[in-house]
């Protein structure tokens, strides 16, 4: 088994916390890890990106080489357009439809919403929407990354018990909604790919 993942976001949107999740599902399933994070400007509301690489073998890099990255998970729909040369031909595009606005030549959404639609392997979901209905709109990046775990060859149980690792300290309402947000995600996931 091997996974060359791409998180990409802006800052405050849980993109290192979707790493968590998956690094330590990865982690307790028995697998090598491999990771990278850019979050410099991420309390300003820059962009933020994680390469993850996860290999039932050795890993030499913790970077994916262009073309090369099995997935782009993305909570902004524009920074996974940024990313899409580093998609391989089979990659899997998971993103956010909701735009976070912060450049003053953000370019149309449609004509974003057209390039992904280009994509031949891609999931587009109203994660904000999702999360709500899930009970909060802070997990997001939770439902995001549900639907991302139907293609990423870790078994569910184990993103469950990541999550339930990574947030006890919060308290027992913060797992259940981000169990719930994870669900929701896959369930979307399951429905539309």
């Amino acid at each position: 088994m091997k996974k060359d993942i791409i998180l990409a976001g802006v800052g405050g949107q849980g993109i290192l916390s979707m790493a968590a999740i998956i690094g330590t599902a990865a982690l307790d399933m028995g697998l090598h890890l491999k990771q990278s994070e850019v979050h410099g400007m991420s309390q300003r509301g820059g962009d933020v990106s994680s390469h993850l690489r996860i290999s039932s073998d050795d890993i030499a890099s913790d970077l994916i080489p262009g073309g090369k990255a099995d997935m782009v998970i993305s909570i902004e729909p524009m920074e996974g357009l940024r990313y899409l040369p580093m998609l391989s031909n089979n990659g899997w595009l998971i993103t956010n439809d909701k735009p976070y606005n912060n450049i003053a030549n953000y370019p149309d959404i449609e004509d974003i919403y057209a390039e992904i639609n280009k994509t031949p392997r891609h999931i587009m979901l109203n994660a904000e929407l999702i999360a709500k209905e899930a009970g909060t709109t802070r997990a997001a990046n939770v439902v995001i990354l549900g639907a991302a775990s139907l293609h990423l060859g870790i078994e569910y149980v184990m993103y469950e018990n990541a999550i339930r690792t990574i947030f006890s300290r919060k308290g027992d309402a913060i797992v259940d909604f981000n169990l719930k947000a994870l669900r929701a995600g896959r369930d979307y996931a399951e429905k539309n790919s």
